[in-house]
């Protein structure tokens, strides 16, 4: 577990901002400080997929506090930065998924509504491995009608398939599995097989 624990380049629980926010974590075990920590996560961060345009430093966990915007990669890798920081074991899983509620915008701006690289967070608690999604704010829940994801330490925080008004939303297409450290490489080629428009402008930003 001991490589789950540690601070990264991504996973930089040593930012100051970082440790500030740590500084409201509550819970007497585990599993409470990793709710307390989700919800943080969630709803201290407003989810921006436009992010993505920053590049790799956009990946990092301290990007989210810095510009108080992020997607669900850096979402995710911040909740396993400061999970990490409270000595709970804590990795990134990635995903690729259809958004069914993905604005018009957001399409036109991907060229497609297949969301390649979808990033959660994982967390050891209570002897096995926890899924936690700490992605869409409660605020931006509240405009497309969907319940805010919530998490109980327990069982599995996966994005609803369906809307409160029975619509589809989130479609899991395809698991690449978990990582101790970001998978730059995969990342790369992914953003580079998927969205080679946006590739260019990804790299350009290194």
């Amino acid at each position: 577990m001991e490589e789950y624990l540690q601070p990264t380049p991504y996973f930089d629980f040593q930012h100051p901002k970082i440790q500030a926010l740590a500084a409201k974590v509550t819970g007497k075990n585990d599993r409470e400080k990793a709710v307390s920590i989700y919800y943080l996560v969630r709803d201290a961060v407003k989810y921006n997929p436009y992010t993505l345009q920053d590049g790799l430093e956009s990946l990092k966990a301290s990007y989210c506090l810095k510009e108080q915007q992020a997607f669900c990669i850096p979402k995710s890798a911040l909740m396993v930065a400061l999970c990490r920081l409270k000595g709970i074991p804590a990795r990134i899983g990635l995903a690729d998924v259809i958004n069914h509620l993905s604005s018009p915008k957001l399409i036109e701006w991907l060229r497609t509504e297949y969301f390649a690289m979808h990033g959660y967070a994982e967390v050891y608690i209570e002897g096995k491995w926890v899924k936690a999604t700490p992605v869409f704010d409660q605020a931006m829940c509240e405009k497309f009608n969907v319940a805010p994801l919530g998490f109980d330490g327990r069982d599995d925080a996966i994005l609803q398939p369906m809307t409160q008004d029975g619509l589809k939303h989130m479609e899991y297409v395809k698991q690449h599995g978990s990582f101790a450290d970001m998978p730059i490489s995969l990342i790369l080629k992914t953003v580079a097989d998927v969205y080679p428009h946006i590739h260019q402008t990804f790299i350009a930003r290194q």
